[in-house]
Protein backbone atom coordinates (compact mmCIF):
# COMPACT_ATOMS: atom_id res chain seq x y z
CA UNK A 1 0.00 0.00 0.00
CA UNK A 2 1.40 3.38 -1.01
CA UNK A 3 2.20 5.66 1.87
CA UNK A 4 0.33 8.93 2.20
CA UNK A 5 2.76 11.84 1.73
CA UNK A 6 3.26 14.06 4.78
CA UNK A 7 1.37 17.31 4.61
CA UNK A 8 3.87 20.13 4.41
CA UNK A 9 3.72 22.14 7.57
CA UNK A 10 3.38 25.90 7.34
CA UNK A 11 6.57 27.67 8.35
CA UNK A 12 6.20 29.28 11.80
CA UNK A 13 5.90 33.05 11.72
CA UNK A 14 9.07 34.66 13.06
CA UNK A 15 8.70 38.41 13.32
CA UNK A 16 11.23 41.21 13.67
CA UNK A 17 10.23 44.85 14.07
CA UNK A 18 12.50 47.59 12.75
CA UNK A 19 12.35 51.33 13.43
CA UNK A 20 13.36 54.02 10.92
CA UNK A 21 16.01 56.66 11.40
CA UNK A 22 16.40 60.29 10.49
CA UNK A 23 15.32 60.96 6.91
CA UNK A 24 12.05 59.03 7.25
CA UNK A 25 10.25 61.98 8.84
CA UNK A 26 7.53 63.75 6.86
CA UNK A 27 5.35 66.68 7.79
CA UNK A 28 2.11 65.42 9.30
CA UNK A 29 3.43 61.93 9.97
CA UNK A 30 0.93 59.68 11.82
CA UNK A 31 -1.89 62.23 11.29
CA UNK A 32 -3.93 59.73 9.28
CA UNK A 33 -3.38 57.05 11.91
CA UNK A 34 -4.45 59.48 14.64
CA UNK A 35 -7.93 59.65 13.10
CA UNK A 36 -8.37 55.92 13.83
CA UNK A 37 -6.14 55.23 16.81
CA UNK A 38 -6.23 57.42 19.96
CA UNK A 39 -2.89 55.89 21.02
CA UNK A 40 -1.17 58.22 18.55
CA UNK A 41 -2.15 61.50 20.18
CA UNK A 42 -1.87 59.98 23.67
CA UNK A 43 1.74 58.99 22.99
CA UNK A 44 2.59 62.41 21.58
CA UNK A 45 1.04 64.07 24.64
CA UNK A 46 3.11 61.87 26.96
CA UNK A 47 6.34 62.54 25.08
CA UNK A 48 5.67 66.28 24.76
CA UNK A 49 5.08 66.57 28.51
CA UNK A 50 8.39 64.82 29.22
CA UNK A 51 10.34 66.98 26.77
CA UNK A 52 8.60 70.29 27.37
CA UNK A 53 8.05 70.71 23.62
CA UNK A 54 4.85 70.23 21.60
CA UNK A 55 6.03 67.37 19.39
CA UNK A 56 2.70 67.11 17.58
CA UNK A 57 2.98 70.75 16.52
CA UNK A 58 6.61 70.18 15.49
CA UNK A 59 5.44 67.37 13.19
CA UNK A 60 3.28 69.91 11.37
CA UNK A 61 6.12 72.47 11.07
CA UNK A 62 8.48 71.70 8.17
CA UNK A 63 11.22 74.05 9.36
CA UNK A 64 11.33 72.74 12.93
CA UNK A 65 10.92 69.12 11.89
CA UNK A 66 14.03 69.52 9.77
CA UNK A 67 16.18 70.51 12.76
CA UNK A 68 18.01 67.50 14.16
CA UNK A 69 17.25 68.19 17.83
CA UNK A 70 13.52 68.16 16.99
CA UNK A 71 13.56 65.56 14.23
CA UNK A 72 14.88 62.87 16.52
CA UNK A 73 12.33 63.04 19.39
CA UNK A 74 9.46 63.59 16.93
CA UNK A 75 10.37 60.56 14.84
CA UNK A 76 10.98 58.39 17.90
CA UNK A 77 7.59 59.37 19.32
CA UNK A 78 5.82 58.62 16.04
CA UNK A 79 7.38 55.15 15.93
CA UNK A 80 6.56 54.35 19.56
CA UNK A 81 2.97 55.48 18.99
CA UNK A 82 2.65 52.99 16.13
CA UNK A 83 4.42 50.32 18.20
CA UNK A 84 1.77 50.70 20.91
CA UNK A 85 -0.94 50.05 18.35
CA UNK A 86 0.83 46.98 16.99
CA UNK A 87 1.44 45.52 20.45
CA UNK A 88 -2.31 45.35 20.98
CA UNK A 89 -2.96 43.80 17.58
CA UNK A 90 -0.16 41.28 17.07
CA UNK A 91 -0.53 38.02 18.99
CA UNK A 92 2.93 36.71 18.04
CA UNK A 93 5.71 38.36 20.04
CA UNK A 94 8.55 39.65 17.86
CA UNK A 95 11.77 37.64 18.10
CA UNK A 96 13.99 40.70 17.60
CA UNK A 97 13.91 44.47 17.32
CA UNK A 98 16.35 46.73 15.49
CA UNK A 99 16.50 50.36 14.44
CA UNK A 100 18.44 52.33 11.85
CA UNK A 101 20.65 54.93 13.59
CA UNK A 102 18.17 57.01 15.63
CA UNK A 103 15.77 54.06 15.29
CA UNK A 104 18.04 52.06 17.59
CA UNK A 105 16.92 54.29 20.46
CA UNK A 106 13.31 53.65 19.47
CA UNK A 107 13.96 49.91 19.49
CA UNK A 108 15.46 50.12 22.99
CA UNK A 109 12.43 52.09 24.16
CA UNK A 110 10.09 49.52 22.59
CA UNK A 111 12.05 46.78 24.38
CA UNK A 112 11.52 48.59 27.73
CA UNK A 113 15.24 49.24 28.16
CA UNK A 114 14.50 52.96 28.51
CA UNK A 115 11.25 54.80 29.18
CA UNK A 116 9.62 57.03 26.59
CA UNK A 117 10.35 60.07 28.77
CA UNK A 118 14.04 59.20 28.97
CA UNK A 119 14.19 58.28 25.29
CA UNK A 120 12.80 61.55 23.90
CA UNK A 121 14.94 63.60 26.27
CA UNK A 122 18.02 61.58 25.34
CA UNK A 123 17.62 61.86 21.56
CA UNK A 124 16.79 65.57 21.86
CA UNK A 125 20.15 66.07 23.62
CA UNK A 126 21.81 63.76 21.08
CA UNK A 127 20.51 65.97 18.28
CA UNK A 128 21.79 69.10 19.99
CA UNK A 129 25.23 67.54 20.48
CA UNK A 130 25.37 66.53 16.84
CA UNK A 131 24.42 70.03 15.72
CA UNK A 132 26.93 71.66 18.07
CA UNK A 133 29.75 69.39 16.86
CA UNK A 134 29.71 70.91 13.36
CA UNK A 135 28.99 74.59 14.01
CA UNK A 136 30.80 76.56 11.31
CA UNK A 137 31.69 73.44 9.30
CA UNK A 138 30.47 72.95 5.75
CA UNK A 139 29.16 69.38 5.84
CA UNK A 140 27.54 66.88 3.48
CA UNK A 141 26.21 63.35 3.06
CA UNK A 142 25.57 61.38 -0.13
CA UNK A 143 24.30 57.94 -1.09
CA UNK A 144 26.67 56.01 -3.37
CA UNK A 145 24.90 53.51 -5.61
CA UNK A 146 26.27 50.51 -7.45
CA UNK A 147 29.68 50.09 -5.83
CA UNK A 148 30.84 47.39 -3.43
CA UNK A 149 31.24 48.37 0.21
CA UNK A 150 35.01 47.97 0.20
CA UNK A 151 35.36 50.09 -2.95
CA UNK A 152 33.46 52.95 -1.31
CA UNK A 153 35.63 52.68 1.80
CA UNK A 154 38.75 52.78 -0.38
CA UNK A 155 37.53 55.92 -2.17
CA UNK A 156 36.89 57.59 1.20
CA UNK A 157 40.41 56.70 2.40
CA UNK A 158 41.93 58.07 -0.81
CA UNK A 159 40.02 61.34 -0.49
CA UNK A 160 40.97 61.78 3.16
CA UNK A 161 44.63 61.13 2.29
CA UNK A 162 44.99 63.28 -0.83
CA UNK A 163 42.51 66.17 -0.42
CA UNK A 164 43.46 68.97 1.96
CA UNK A 165 41.35 69.04 5.15
CA UNK A 166 39.03 66.32 3.83
CA UNK A 167 37.01 64.36 6.38
CA UNK A 168 34.85 61.59 4.90
CA UNK A 169 33.87 58.02 5.64
CA UNK A 170 31.22 55.39 5.08
CA UNK A 171 28.29 56.19 7.37
CA UNK A 172 25.58 53.66 6.48
CA UNK A 173 25.98 50.28 4.82
CA UNK A 174 22.31 50.13 3.87
CA UNK A 175 22.11 47.31 1.32
CA UNK A 176 24.33 45.70 -1.31
CA UNK A 177 25.16 48.53 -3.70
CA UNK A 178 24.03 51.35 -1.41
CA UNK A 179 26.48 53.02 0.95
CA UNK A 180 25.96 56.48 2.45
CA UNK A 181 29.07 58.61 2.94
CA UNK A 182 29.39 61.43 5.45
CA UNK A 183 31.86 64.19 6.35
CA UNK A 184 32.80 67.72 5.46
CA UNK A 185 31.93 69.13 2.04
CA UNK A 186 35.50 68.86 0.76
CA UNK A 187 35.70 65.16 1.59
CA UNK A 188 32.27 64.17 0.33
CA UNK A 189 32.70 66.16 -2.89
CA UNK A 190 36.03 64.44 -3.54
CA UNK A 191 34.46 60.99 -3.18
CA UNK A 192 31.43 61.95 -5.28
CA UNK A 193 33.81 63.02 -8.07
CA UNK A 194 35.64 59.70 -7.84
CA UNK A 195 32.33 57.82 -7.98
CA UNK A 196 31.41 59.71 -11.13
CA UNK A 197 34.69 58.60 -12.71
CA UNK A 198 33.71 54.97 -12.13
CA UNK A 199 30.48 55.48 -14.07
CA UNK A 200 28.35 54.91 -10.98
CA UNK A 201 25.87 57.27 -9.35
CA UNK A 202 25.65 59.23 -6.12
CA UNK A 203 22.75 61.19 -4.65
CA UNK A 204 23.28 64.14 -2.27
CA UNK A 205 21.22 63.87 0.91
CA UNK A 206 19.45 66.80 2.49
CA UNK A 207 20.51 66.55 6.13
CA UNK A 208 21.44 69.09 8.79
CA UNK A 209 24.34 67.11 10.27
CA UNK A 210 26.82 64.54 8.90
CA UNK A 211 26.00 61.45 10.96
CA UNK A 212 28.28 58.50 11.72
CA UNK A 213 31.63 60.03 10.81
CA UNK A 214 34.70 61.38 12.58
CA UNK A 215 33.14 64.85 12.85
CA UNK A 216 30.76 63.37 15.43
CA UNK A 217 33.51 62.27 17.84
CA UNK A 218 33.05 65.30 20.17
CA UNK A 219 29.31 64.56 20.29
CA UNK A 220 30.04 60.90 20.98
CA UNK A 221 32.23 61.75 23.98
CA UNK A 222 29.60 64.08 25.41
CA UNK A 223 26.85 61.52 24.81
CA UNK A 224 28.74 58.93 26.87
CA UNK A 225 28.46 61.20 29.92
CA UNK A 226 24.72 61.62 29.44
CA UNK A 227 24.13 57.90 28.94
CA UNK A 228 26.02 57.11 32.15
CA UNK A 229 23.32 58.91 34.17
CA UNK A 230 20.36 57.02 32.67
CA UNK A 231 19.11 53.71 34.05
CA UNK A 232 18.88 50.96 31.43
CA UNK A 233 16.67 47.95 32.24
CA UNK A 234 16.79 44.41 30.89
CA UNK A 235 15.35 44.18 27.38
CA UNK A 236 12.02 42.38 27.07
CA UNK A 237 12.83 41.68 23.39
CA UNK A 238 16.43 41.36 22.11
CA UNK A 239 17.66 44.43 20.21
CA UNK A 240 20.26 44.06 17.46
CA UNK A 241 22.39 47.21 17.58
CA UNK A 242 24.05 49.08 14.74
CA UNK A 243 27.64 49.11 15.98
CA UNK A 244 28.41 45.41 15.56
CA UNK A 245 25.06 44.08 14.24
CA UNK A 246 24.57 41.98 17.36
CA UNK A 247 22.59 41.92 20.59
CA UNK A 248 24.38 43.53 23.55
CA UNK A 249 23.29 41.78 26.74
CA UNK A 250 24.48 44.24 29.41
CA UNK A 251 23.51 47.84 30.08
CA UNK A 252 27.16 48.82 29.82
CA UNK A 253 27.46 47.09 26.46
CA UNK A 254 24.32 48.77 25.12
CA UNK A 255 25.54 52.21 26.22
CA UNK A 256 28.99 51.64 24.72
CA UNK A 257 27.43 50.61 21.41
CA UNK A 258 25.24 53.74 21.42
CA UNK A 259 28.23 55.94 22.17
CA UNK A 260 30.33 54.48 19.36
CA UNK A 261 27.38 54.41 16.94
CA UNK A 262 27.38 58.21 16.72
CA UNK A 263 30.76 58.37 14.97
CA UNK A 264 30.89 54.87 13.46
CA UNK A 265 28.92 53.43 10.52
CA UNK A 266 25.48 51.82 10.71
CA UNK A 267 25.82 48.17 9.68
CA UNK A 268 22.30 47.78 8.37
CA UNK A 269 23.05 45.15 5.73
CA UNK A 270 24.75 43.02 8.39
CA UNK A 271 21.77 43.55 10.71
CA UNK A 272 19.38 42.38 8.02
CA UNK A 273 21.59 39.37 7.29
CA UNK A 274 21.62 38.55 10.99
CA UNK A 275 17.80 38.56 10.99
CA UNK A 276 17.72 36.34 7.91
CA UNK A 277 20.17 33.95 9.56
CA UNK A 278 17.84 33.80 12.57
CA UNK A 279 15.00 32.65 10.29
CA UNK A 280 12.98 35.87 10.46
CA UNK A 281 10.32 35.71 7.74
CA UNK A 282 8.17 38.76 8.53
CA UNK A 283 9.70 42.21 8.93
CA UNK A 284 7.53 45.03 10.26
CA UNK A 285 8.64 48.62 9.72
CA UNK A 286 7.21 50.55 12.63
CA UNK A 287 6.82 54.29 12.09
CA UNK A 288 6.94 56.89 9.35
CA UNK A 289 7.44 55.91 5.72
CA UNK A 290 8.76 52.74 4.09
CA UNK A 291 12.52 53.36 3.68
CA UNK A 292 13.48 50.21 5.60
CA UNK A 293 10.91 48.10 3.75
CA UNK A 294 12.47 49.20 0.46
CA UNK A 295 15.96 48.39 1.75
CA UNK A 296 14.72 44.95 2.84
CA UNK A 297 13.98 44.09 -0.81
CA UNK A 298 17.59 44.78 -1.79
CA UNK A 299 19.34 42.60 0.76
CA UNK A 300 21.26 39.44 -0.16
CA UNK A 301 18.47 37.46 1.55
CA UNK A 302 15.35 39.64 1.28
CA UNK A 303 12.74 39.43 4.04
CA UNK A 304 9.16 40.36 3.21
CA UNK A 305 8.55 43.67 4.94
CA UNK A 306 5.39 45.55 5.87
CA UNK A 307 5.29 49.32 6.56
CA UNK A 308 2.72 50.54 9.08
CA UNK A 309 2.43 54.29 8.52
CA UNK A 310 -1.17 54.20 7.26
CA UNK A 311 -4.34 52.47 8.52
CA UNK A 312 -4.62 50.46 5.28
CA UNK A 313 -1.08 49.17 5.73
CA UNK A 314 -1.77 48.07 9.30
CA UNK A 315 -4.91 46.29 8.09
CA UNK A 316 -2.87 44.50 5.41
CA UNK A 317 -0.36 43.39 8.03
CA UNK A 318 -3.14 42.02 10.21
CA UNK A 319 -4.46 40.00 7.26
CA UNK A 320 -1.00 38.53 6.68
CA UNK A 321 -0.61 37.58 10.32
CA UNK A 322 -4.12 36.19 10.77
Amino acid sequence: MASVPDIEKKQPTRIAVVFPGQGSQVVGMTSELAETYPEIRDTFTEASTALGEDLWAICQDEEKLGQTQYTQPALLTASIAVWRILKQKISTKPCYLAGHSLGEYTALCAADVISLADAVTLVHKRGQLMQDAVVGVDTAMAAVLGLEDQRVENLCEQAAEHVDDAVVGAANFNSPGQVVISGNAAGVTAVVDKVKNTGKKSIPLKVSVPSHCALMEPASSALAGILAKITFDQATIPVIQNRHARVESSAAGIKQALTEQLSEPVLWSKTMQELADKQINVLIECGSGNVLSNLAKRQAQPITSYPTDKPARIEKLMEVLS
